[in-house]
């Protein structure tokens, strides 16, 4: 019975190392790239917890927001070209070069378009909360300087090389760490001088990121191959206005209809959430690269089922465990913190709900299915604004619409997995 006992666990202990040896790159591929998570996880917590707390609650809000909007508004750079730029790198890294050539083309030409969107946003949401000069300087953060450190970071995660694109997360992240902490002993801490103080932080890292980190090609300019992929990128383009919109339009509705004050207890929460994506998004990121190469690595229901399950569990684990620490230390992240402090762990299910829908969507890109993708993120952003302007509508506290969000999320994921997992049967298209 020993002897048999010996020989199973001599058998299981080769197969498991076997295992790894055949996985050895993907393994050390995904701890570089974890790596860098985990560095900016840190640094995203130091200029949280120093931003916080030097500016009051509602002008925390009101940055938050306008950031919320400068993400959404930094998709339209370029119309979307960014997406042929990381298929190019991940497939067809020779022409990196002329690529780049077509994005800093399209970049300019999308300049209009984007200043338009952005005066529309402001007239709309932003007009008597704050200056229009700060708005711009937020989405000049954003979308012209912040969106270029993501190409660099884009392109190096394509081509494989998740070190470098670590230590620029890093990087770029500890930048940011460094200005809030500065402006945090700032003797004017007005949101007006941390428009300018964040704007210098990302002028700094996109600075460092095309300095040390771009790829060196010659830059070619090839119209016709440009065109070709246009259609695609312009869905894409939609597809991410639309993710971040369904991601980041509830901070909007909270600051219009809840007001500056409530904008910034709820800004607070999400930011909590968003750091436990960290982690999550580095592996969305190495499962799309290898979707891209083998499109049907997901047709079994039970690894899809325990994907799913996987990043659930570590998104709410991680939110738990920091609801509690914070119930038993509620100022270890600062005074403006500790009034959300009580409300973290009324969204226990957010994170893990939250993170799915986004894990959804990278598939059906990593499978070139942009069109479908774009109609189903319009179809969570319009879901999602519909309950949660019924949820400000009725004037809850911060407490009660925190806990709402579990049912609205839920709602969510069911829409997005029962579209997302019909397109899966569909044949994916080539990269």
């Amino acid at each position: 019975m020993t002897q048999a006992t010996n020989t199973q666990t001599g058998l299981l202990g080769a197969r498991l190392s076997a295992f790894l040896s055949e996985r050895r790159g993907l393994i050390r591929d995904y701890f570089s790239a974890v790596s860098g998570a985990g560095g900016r996880l840190v640094f995203s917590l130091v200029y949280f917890v120093a931003l916080a707390n030097a500016l009051s609650l509602a002008d925390f809000g009101r940055f938050a927001t306008a950031s919320a909007a400068g993400v959404m508004l930094s998709r339209l750079l370029a119309f979307g070209f960014i997406s042929a730029l990381y298929r190019t790198a991940t497939v067809r890294p020779n022409l990196i070069g002329t690529f780049t050539a077509g994005f800093l083309l399209l970049a300019l030409l999308s300049l209009p378009v984007l200043a338009a969107a952005g005066f529309g946003v402001y007239l709309l949401f932003f007009a008597g909360e704050m200056a229009l000069s700060v708005f711009a300087a937020v989405i000049l953060a954003e979308a012209l300087l912040w969106r270029p450190v993501e190409v660099v970071l884009i392109v190096n995660n394509g081509l494989g090389r998740f070190g470098r694109a670590s230590v620029m997360a890093i990087a770029g992240t500890l930048m940011r760490a460094l200005f809030a902490a500065a402006f945090f002993f700032w003797p004017s801490r007005t949101l007006a001088d941390w428009s300018l103080f964040y704007t210098a932080a990302n002028a700094v890292s996109a600075v460092i990121a095309f300095a040390f980190f771009y790829p060196r090609q010659r830059l070619r300019l090839r119209l016709p191959l440009y065109l070709r992929r246009m259609a695609d990128s312009v869905y894409v383009a939609g597809a991410e206005v639309l993710f971040y919109l369904q991601m980041e339009f509830d901070k909007l509705l909270v600051l219009s209809i809840g007001g500056p004050q409530l904008a910034g207890v709820y800004a607070i929460i999400m930011r909590l959430v968003d750091l436990t994506a960290i982690p999550i998004r580095t592996f969305s990121m190495m499962l799309v690269q290898r979707m891209m190469r083998a499109p049907e690595m997901l047709a079994r229901l039970r690894t899809r089922v325990g994907i799913e399950l996987g990043v659930f569990t570590v998104s709410t684990l991680a939110l738990l465990a920091l609801a509690v620490i914070l119930h038993f230390f509620p100022n270890i992240l600062g005074k403006n913190v500790s009034t959300a402090a009580p409300l973290v762990g009324l969204g226990l299910c957010v994170p893990g709900l939250r993170n799915l829908v986004e894990y959804q969507s990278e598939l059906l890109f990593a499978r070139g299915q942009t069109l479908l993708r774009a109609f189903n993120l319009a179809m969570l952003a319009g879901l999602k604004a519909l309950l949660l302007v019924f949820m400000l509508k009725h004037g809850p506290d911060a407490a009660e619409l925190i806990w709402s969000l579990n049912a609205l999320f839920a709602a969510l994921w069911v829409a997005s997995a029962a579209l997302t997992y019909s397109a899966l049967k569909r044949p994916a298209k080539a990269a």
